[in-house]
């Protein structure tokens, strides 16, 4: 476990270097000077599998290579307590982008969006939010109201989105029809978000949330954000990963087989070619 003090300046600087990433425009990360990119699906505090990512991502090797995670919280492993240690995912990402401020980027899912504005969200009746701060507690003690604050700060500063100069679109999700059409998209060009944006109808929640896959849905929203694939997290895959439609590759980073993308950035692809680029951990 780090030094709570040594944590915090962490989580503080990775907040700002989160809002002055390079290339980031509105709650967008345009990616810049990148040869490839490796991509998570949601890790919900698996450390294990993070460890495994970053020992195939090597970015101290490839200085062109970037970094994205998603949905880190609210997982399966637990403190002697019961409490929910997935904080530590957090807590290695903030280091990750003090290291690597320009190339390393963490996209927010549900659960971020559950625990920041204190929506319920539970699982076999246990209160995910209760047990994250319960679990941000039990590690660090006095400090833990102040290191609660600084995630949320954290939070705050993620980007909804990356997107890649092949016009690959990476997201947590992607919205339901009915978010697609009712959202003003150009909200993912504002630096600053409004309350009603992480409410239901609004781009943060509709990112978060949607578990639409239809084809058409898809290629609609493709349409909306000016792109061609999308890359996703959000839905359980029994092999690490799925194509639910012809535009769409979803990873799950989370269990056994785990899947992660590396793939080129510039280098224009269609959904044959982006699966060759699919890794098991």
């Amino acid at each position: 476990m780090p030094d709570a003090q040594r944590l915090l300046t962490y989580l503080r600087q990775a907040a700002i270097l989160t809002r002055a990433t390079a290339g980031r425009l509105g709650q967008v990360v345009h990616l810049r000077d990148a040869d490839d990119v490796m991509i998570l699906g949601d890790l919900h505090g698996n450390m294990a599998n993070f460890a495994l990512a970053l020992n195939q991502a090597l970015l101290d090797r490839h200085p062109r290579r970037h970094l994205v995670v998603q949905e880190l919280i609210h997982g399966t492993f637990h403190y002697p307590d019961g409490s929910d240690k997935s904080h530590q995912a957090v807590d290695l990402w903030a280091a990750l982008k003090c290291r690597f401020p320009h190339r390393v980027h963490y996209l927010p899912g549900n659960h971020e969006l559950a625990q920041w504005t204190n929506r319920p969200i539970a699982k076999a009746d246990l209160d995910l939010n209760a047990s994250f701060l319960d679990g941000v507690r039990f590690a660090y003690g006095s400090a833990s109201t102040e290191i609660y604050a600084a995630y949320l700060d954290l939070w705050r500063a993620l980007p909804l989105a990356v997107r890649l100069p092949n016009r690959v679109f990476v997201s947590h999700t992607l919205p339901t029809p009915r978010d697609r059409d009712a959202c003003d998209w150009r909200r993912l060009n504002q630096s600053e978000l409004t309350p009603d944006d992480v409410q239901p109808g609004g781009v943060v929640y509709a990112l978060c949330w949607g578990r639409d896959v239809s084809s058409a849905n898809a290629r609609a929203f493709l349409e909306q954000v000016d792109a061609d694939l999308l890359i996703t997290g959000h839905i359980p895959c029994e092999q690490g990963f799925q194509t639910p439609n012809e535009h769409q590759l979803i990873l799950d980073s989370l269990g056994s087989p785990a899947a992660v993308c590396l793939c080129p950035a510039a280098k224009p692809l269609d959904l044959a070619e982006l699966l060759k680029c699919v890794r098991l951990l």
